[in-house]
């Protein structure tokens, strides 16, 4: 040790560093004296040991198996320190359990060590289960060391690295649910020190969202805000703060996987997210086993280039020490900056021309639920609830004026003509904004676009803006009262849910000629400008997968659906990659279906041998024969005056029955190649 830290301070010495330490002046030994001593005394300082248990912290009451009781003698807390492997530890309620140490100072954990109860069924009982440490001692401002994935052999402990940089008095083991918080034995190695926050470990590749609330109470309905703690943890890094939460959603607060509203005390863009706002969603993806249909879609609507589209990030949420599964972490849509971009009402705007907005409403087949804040539109008595501000503090000027504009517009749009020009359709429609709302609702095959659908009104401007899609988990062939989707011959919207009255919005829209003629214009711009390609929705969905891959793992541990038809799922495929392809197929198919009820044809991809220039055309009688048919193809059958008389997806060859006449036959793949054929009947 003494050589090598000589070499650096003798550099008139030869370049083997050998030195005679008596030609060392003072200086320098006093300097490498100091230096062999901080050595030695840091390396002492920080020897990782195993921590102290003498004090033992947890559920007071565990379970007596003999007797099935409470008890403060058998099974308990103690049992998970005492070096013992068949012993354990066992709570009396089955959920909620949690054991671990008062280090009485502050420790960087660096390893742990666990092993299951040695019955049977002891390792399963340990999945999800989360190791915390705190510095507080209810634990509210728990961080999340590590998550238990993997099962591990009775009798036998498995050791774990932990990759955190801040020092923590108090650690635990929470269980997981309905588990009793079986767990035999437990140890913590670190050293001692307050540590820092340059490094924390995340459940897997997505970031880790950690809530603790007020003693710990559960969330229990849509009403009350409970106050808490919120960490968040990604790429090593940190962020904190109070927050108030409570639950959301209608019919997704009704699946065991919870959503919920949040709201931080200090404004934030959390995770990098465009709007720096208190005001964010954890949305629980619970009937979507892609866990990717709501990214999906915000891609596609950023494609569409809509004004606004929600912000989703994927997370891993652990809430009071419980895993919760994997969530996007959404804006709440509401008036701000990054989000919808209007100028907000205050309670003084009650005079014009501030009264006139800005109001961001809700179509909303819910809204007769809720107690105030809404309207019945005059004509078609369509529920529309006020999204912008508080029902509380909303100016009765400001409830019947923005009533009394929706009712213009609602008498304006139902007086429409196929012919009535497009300056007039203007007049309360920004059509713009709602041609690309409806080519989303079709693109993604969501038969409730229309149940809720926001609608803006800015200040001195009389028509409404449509958007921002939101809500997509029954989109993408996810729905059974309409799959297969692309075996139908109508637009979504048409066999879809809509609130009362607003689907014949929608039709007296895209029945005007002008407005149907900018519709196609503007999905033939987007698909000749290769924004909407299968091939690279296919990529971003592939893209989606993989980040989600590690995640998605420990979310159908904790919910184990994969097999089981849950809400309106029309199949349970059994896999997460078979659940994946399902939506690819659906794209493939869907891309197809639109051009062909546009009638267009993609003349801009190179030429290459596909399946489409495989199959065969002929017939007999009055019969069309498709043969050859190796891939999913749309065939549609136009007679010579343009009327369809056959659009079906077929999967193998058919057989067609049509009158005499002469006939156009176009084919499209799922690449969205397309092939038109002519055929004589007669």
């Amino acid at each position: 040790m003494i050589s090598d830290i000589s070499c650096i301070f003798a550099p008139k010495f030869n370049d083997r560093c050998i030195m005679n330490i008596n030609h060392i002046n003072k200086r320098k030994m006093a300097l490498v004296c100091f230096l062999l001593f901080f050595c030695l005394f840091s390396n002492r300082a920080q020897t990782i040991v195993k921590l102290p248990t003498d004090s033992i912290i947890g559920t007071e009451l565990s379970i007596d198996y003999q007797t099935n009781s409470p008890s403060t003698t058998v099974n308990t807390k103690s049992n998970v320190f005492d070096g013992n492997l068949e012993t354990f530890f066992s709570s009396y309620e089955r959920s909620g359990g949690w054991v671990g140490l008062d280090l009485r100072d502050k420790y960087i954990i660096t390893k742990i060590a666990y092993a299951p109860r040695f019955e049977v069924s002891g390792p399963t009982r340990l999945l999800l289960g989360i190791i915390e440490g705190a510095n507080n001692a209810d634990f509210s401002d728990a961080i999340p060391l590590f998550i238990i994935s993997e099962l591990v052999p009775p009798l036998m402990m498995k050791e774990q690295e932990i990759n955190c940089s801040r020092g923590f008095r108090y650690v635990r083991y929470v269980g997981p649910i309905n588990s009793r918080c079986n767990i035999a034995e437990l140890e913590f190695y670190g050293y001692k020190g307050a540590g820092n926050n340059s490094r924390f470990p995340q459940l897997t590749n997505l970031p880790t969202v950690s809530i603790s609330t007020e003693n710990a109470e559960d969330i229990v309905d849509k009403d009350t805000y409970l106050k808490g703690f919120i960490s968040i943890i990604n790429n090593g890094t940190i962020y904190s703060d109070l927050l108030e939460i409570r639950g959301r959603g209608h019919a997704s607060w009704n699946f065991p996987k919870k959503p919920y509203r949040i709201k931080l005390r200090n404004k934030a863009n959390v995770l990098g997210l465009p709007s720096r706002d208190r005001h964010w969603t954890l949305v629980n993806n619970y009937g979507d086993k892609t866990l990717l249909r709501n990214l999906l879609a915000a891609d596609l609507s950023k494609r569409l280039e809509m004004a606004y589209t929600p912000a989703c990030q994927p997370v891993d949420v652990i809430l009071n020490g419980e895993y919760k599964g994997t969530y996007n972490l959404c804006d709440h849509i509401r008036i701000a900056e990054g989000r919808v971009e209007i100028q907000e009402l205050t309670p003084n705007d009650i005079t014009l021309p501030k009264l006139s907005g800005g109001y961001l409403l809700e179509v909303d087949g819910y809204a007769e639920s809720e107690d105030d804040g809404w309207f019945l539109s005059a004509t078609r008595r369509t529920p529309v609830k006020i999204r912008n501000i508080d029902t509380d503090v909303i100016m009765p000027q400001q409830y019947f004026y923005i009533r009394d504009h929706y009712n213009k517009m609602e008498t304006s749009v139902l007086d429409l003509k196929r012919t009535t020009p497009i300056a007039d359709v203007r007049k309360y429609i920004d059509t713009e904004s709602f041609i690309r709302y409806f080519l989303l609702g079709e693109i993604f095959g969501n038969r409730d676009t229309y149940w809720s659908v926001y609608m803006a009104k800015d200040r001195n401007k009389d028509f409404f803006t449509f958007g921002p899609v939101w809500d997509i988990d029954l989109g993408f062939d996810n729905d059974n009262r309409c799959y297969p989707v692309n075996e139908k011959k109508q637009w979504i919207y048409e066999i879809g849910s809509t609130a009362q009255g607003f689907k014949t919005i929608v039709t007296q829209l895209i029945t005007n000629e002008m407005v149907f003629a900018n519709l196609k214009q503007t999905y033939i711009d987007y698909r000749e400008s290769g924004a909407l390609t299968v091939n690279k929705m296919i990529k971003v969905i592939d893209s989606l997968s993989a980040v989600l891959n590690q995640s998605q793992r420990l979310n159908f541990l904790r919910w184990n659906i994969l097999n089981t038809v849950v809400h309106l799922n029309p199949q349970a495929l059994g896999s997460y990659d078979e659940e994946v392809k399902n939506v690819k197929r659906y794209i493939s198919e869907r891309i197809p279906w639109i051009d062909n009820k546009f009638n267009y044809i993609n003349v801009s991809h190179t030429p290459e041998i596909t399946a489409l220039s495989k199959i065969t055309i002929s017939s007999y009688a009055n019969t069309i024969c498709i043969n050859q048919v190796s891939e999913p193809a749309l065939i549609t059958i136009t007679d010579i005056v343009g009327r369809v008389v056959f659009s079906k997806l077929i999967r193998e060859n058919a057989s067609i029955p049509v009158d005499k006449g002469f006939y156009f036959i176009t084919i499209a793949d799922p690449k969205g190649h397309t092939r038109t054929v002519k055929c004589l009947i007669g």
